[in-house]
């Protein structure tokens, strides 16, 4: 008998996700903050729920995937959270990209209910979520995990057990590390080719052969010559993991330098109002430097 699950949190990963939830036939009980966003799922198949606590009570696993540490915070711990409402041995699983060191106070908190918990925040993208191929990087109990890996597999491909509460959160914010400078360091690669007179787009296809070739080469990179920027992930959410990274270094008294320059085009990216277009419309501020579109 397949297990009643929760989702919370329906914007563009959170909806995909419960969507592919009831494609594979799990009893799915939904909340969100505007209930418009619950009207698709609910015409799909699923349960709306008024709160957090109200879904808990249906539920053996419960999945949070909302905007920031703080709204995780709330829909857990909070006066109509899921703390409130959660049988003992049920799990929570927070798909959101939050602090590290939160996640142990929220399940720190959980656990005194007996209520599990996993940090599984993904990567791949709203393409990544609506195929369900997310890599998806887990923290928390072994054993707990091991019970959540069939219904995480619906979701994703590449699922992760990565360490304890907090290690999926880790793993995480070294994803958006290598992202952020990857994707400064194509744009940088694509300006020198333009400026050099080569055509960026074949330099592109040259480098995917080699060593220099990777994922976000291949579909940012695509992205960054056609200027489709809307698909992909927000500049304004990457902006706010690369403050949730910052914080967890300055934790850790550890420089990271490297992201600190590149965040540097993810911050003006945002500030020049392109906050809802995909991050690699960073290739706008060199377009503009250098003075010609690439």
């Amino acid at each position: 008998m397949k297990p009643n699950i929760g989702y919370i949190g329906l914007g563009v990963m959170g909806h995909a996700c419960a969507n592919n939830l009831l494609k594979a036939d799990y009893p799915l009980w939904v909340y969100a903050r505007r209930s418009e966003q619950m009207q698709q799922l609910v015409q799909a198949g699923a349960q709306a729920c008024n709160t957090p606590q109200a879904l808990a009570k249906h539920c053996d696993l419960i999945f949070t995937n909302v905007s920031d540490t703080e709204d995780v915070r709330e829909v857990i711990l909070g006066e109509q959270g899921i703390i409130h409402g959660a049988q003992t041995g049920s799990t929570v699983i927070d798909m959101s990209t939050i602090s590290p060191s939160v996640t142990r106070q929220i399940a720190s908190a959980l656990a005194q209910k007996k209520i599990n918990m996993l940090d599984a925040p993904v990567s791949g993208g709203s393409q990544g979520a609506i195929d369900g191929t997310l890599s998806i990087m887990v923290g928390g109990k072994a054993d707990v995990f091991q019970q959540a890996l069939v219904v995480l597999q619906v979701m994703g491909k590449n699922i992760v057990h990565i360490g304890d509460h907090g290690a999926g959160q880790v793993s995480k914010a070294c994803n958006q590390v290598v992202i952020t400078q990857t994707l400064a360091a194509i744009a940088e690669a694509f300006t020198l080719a333009v400026a050099s007179g080569a055509d960026p787009a074949k330099v592109r296809q040259a480098l995917l052969g080699g060593s220099a070739g990777s994922r976000i080469l291949e579909v940012q990179g695509q992205r960054m010559l056609t200027h489709n920027f809307t698909l992909g992930f927000k500049a304004k959410l990457h902006q706010k993991d690369l403050c949730i990274v910052r914080q967890f270094a300055d934790e850790l008294a550890i420089e990271l330098p490297g992201t600190r320059m590149a965040t540097i085009y993810i911050n003006a990216l945002v500030e020049a109002g392109m906050g809802e277009e995909d991050s690699s419309a960073i290739v706008t501020l060199f377009e503009q430097r250098l003075g010609k579109r690439f």
